[in-house]
């Protein structure tokens, strides 16, 4: 008895899953039939093209060779080099991880927060990693990024032998702002794009020689799929830097499926101020203070 009191914490430590949320390690331990449930795998899987900006039917698939503009999604590649990428991991690594859900580690950057109540705390928070700052200044270069202020950062480890994943969700909007930016080092993967609104997808038949020949003009709509049945995956490269706005940011949920994860991932995410915390908003003090903080560079890990 005394012996399996003192290991049963041991066991505990490799898993920092809670609720219906699983990895490998504990599906493992509870073994038997599972009582949990992973999200269905959608109908209907289209694939999106940086270079065009529209999600096309996957090959083999009932909606082969049809297509839909695809908003909101720039993907910036090489966006650090191979050496650069390998400074930041270990630099990482220096720092502890804490067990997060689903099977990832975690390192964060940034203010306490209790999204439920919408509360934040400042206390700790001493601004985002020295190693960020170039990486921040990188942004700058690029039109969409050149006011990009990042508050938070949140860098996520996945290993496929933690079975590691993160379930369909939209960010935060009452702190997190417009634009959210992720930077995919040590492996590529798929960020896979669903939504759960009622309607329809409005369909065009892609002319032979696609991508490039929707560039020039949208065709008309010849062909419907319900939003619900469809998800989108698009392809990150390592050492890509995704940014996410308007729709693909709102209403179409972000995930990373286990089975995407063939290797060690370390995603490193960036986050910025909503209105609400910006110049001319009720937090606008609130939002001015984290700001100074966070672009110090000066972080540990909360």
């Amino acid at each position: 008895m005394a012996a399996a009191v003192v290991a049963a914490p041991e066991v505990l430590r490799e898993c920092g899953c809670k609720g219906v949320r699983t990895c490998l390690m504990c599906e493992r331990q509870r073994g038997g039939d599972p009582p949990w449930q992973h999200s269905p795998q959608k109908t209907h899987r289209f694939i999106y093209y940086s270079d065009t900006g529209w999600a096309v039917g996957a090959e083999e698939s009932d909606f082969e060779g049809w297509a839909f503009p695809f908003p909101g999604v720039t993907l910036l590649e090489d966006f650090v080099t191979r050496e650069e990428e390998t400074e930041m991991v270990q630099l990482m690594d220096r720092e502890p991880w804490k067990l997060s859900q689903s099977g990832r580690r975690k390192q964060d950057y940034g203010p306490k927060v209790n999204f439920r109540k919408q509360k934040l705390k400042t206390a700790g928070f001493h601004g985002l990693p020295s190693f960020s700052r170039e990486v921040v200044r990188r942004m700058g270069l690029y039109p969409i990024l050149e006011d990009f202020r990042p508050v938070e950062q949140c860098n996520l480890d996945y290993c496929p032998e933690r079975g590691s994943a993160i379930d369909p969700h939209l960010d935060d909007t009452w702190l997190w702002g417009e634009r959210l930016v992720s930077l995919n080092l040590l492996s590529p993967t798929v960020l896979s794009m669903s939504r759960e609104a009622p309607g329809s997808l409005l369909l065009c038949l892609a002319p032979s020689g696609f991508p490039e020949a929707l560039v020039e003009g949208v065709m008309a709509p010849s062909r419907s799929v319900l939003c619900q049945e469809v998800e989108v995956a698009i392809p990150l490269p390592r050492r890509a830097l995704l940014v996410l706005t308007g729709a693909a940011r709102h209403q179409w949920q972000h995930a990373i499926h286990r089975r995407h994860i063939e290797a060690r991932r370390v995603c490193v995410t960036f986050r910025e101020l909503s209105a609400d915390f910006c110049p001319g908003g009720k937090q606008q003090e609130l939002g001015q203070e984290l700001l100074q903080i966070s672009l110090s560079f000066q972080g540990r890990p909360m």
